[in-house]
């Protein structure tokens, strides 16, 4: 992809076609990946970015079927859950370490559906999750990281953001928002918010659902298709989808500019359903036994109060 001269306004171009795969984005593993690994397949190299080398429909890192992966995300459950209620009891004993999951994508790539499957294995009361819709008046009047800052997850918490303040160089800039001059900055800006966050004990993850064209066509047909569906479907996402390759030129940026050792980037092939929801929750749980909370010790005579309680 030919690199954007800095301020330089995306060209208007016809919606692109379906990705190939490179070959080891496409290549897949005969049982699904155990330690860290997927996070090292799934993850965006440094350096210049481009979406269409990465296959939307790839299963990288699982060999199975529909079924085995749906199998396999039930199994991550048990797991999950155990290594989030350490994090959490490790915030309640005044641990400050805690996850941020950022969600990105374009309409109809799955966010909703990450957090319903991925995150509806883990227990409510450690999570936090955020959905970020246009910005209020007053919001706008206090910066665009103001209401970010707001939403980031406390000591022990597993925070979600379904889109973030990477809206605000994706559709700001799009949608010509704001000036180049404004978004152009906002990169660094972004940058050293999460240099922040990190130093502060927040290990951030950010995930993007990558679909094709193609298939975001599907979707929106089958919520039309379909009355009890009707209720997600907006009329603006057709407006949005005929922006198609300015936003693969905007995301192209974000990523390749916000792609730091402590903040990377992944992206998840996601015309698969199945295969996107067990990713996003493996990535999650490699990302938890990485940090590896450990039980708080008691703070009492656990002894004495045993001999307590009998006695009552």
């Amino acid at each position: 992809m030919a690199k954007q001269k800095k301020g330089e306004k995306a060209s208007k171009k016809p919606v692109v076609k379906a990705a190939k795969a490179p070959k080891a984005a496409a290549e897949k593993a005969p049982e699904p990946v155990a330690g860290g690994g997927l996070r090292e397949l799934l993850r965006v190299p440094a350096g210049e970015v481009d979406l269409t080398t990465y296959d939307t429909r790839s299963t990288a890192g699982f060999g199975g079927t529909k079924d085995d992966g749906k199998e396999a995300l039930a199994g991550l459950g048990a797991e999950v859950s155990d290594w989030q209620e350490r994090l959490f009891a490790e915030g309640r004993s005044g641990g400050e370490r805690s996850v941020l999951l950022v969600l990105q994508g374009m309409d109809t790539s799955g966010k909703g559906g990450v957090i319903r499957h991925g995150a509806g294995l883990m227990d409510p009361q450690g999570l936090k999750i955020t959905s970020f819709k246009a910005p209020t008046p007053a919001e706008k009047r206090r910066g665009f990281l103001w209401r970010i800052r707001q939403a980031v997850p406390g000591g022990g918490m597993i925070g979600i953001f379904d889109r973030s303040h990477y809206e605000d160089v994706l559709i700001a800039r799009v949608r010509e928002l704001v000036t180049p001059n404004v978004w152009t900055r906002r990169y660094d800006q972004i940058n050293d918010f999460e240099a922040e966050l990190t130093a502060s004990g927040v290990t951030i993850v950010k995930c993007y659902l990558h679909i094709s064209p193609e298939e975001q066509r599907a979707r929106l047909e089958a919520r039309l298709d379909d009355p009890t569906k009707h209720w997600k479907y907006n009329p603006g996402d057709v407006d949005e989808r005929q922006l198609w390759p300015d936003y693969m030129d905007a995301y192209h940026a974000a990523i390749e500019r916000c792609n730091t050792p402590d903040a990377p980037w992944y992206v998840i092939p996601s015309d698969r359903k199945w295969y996107r929801n067990w990713a996003v929750t493996t990535i999650l749980l490699e990302t938890l036994q990485e940090l590896n909370p450990e039980w708080p010790a008691a703070d009492f005579d656990v002894e004495k109060e045993k001999k307590r309680l009998a006695a009552t």
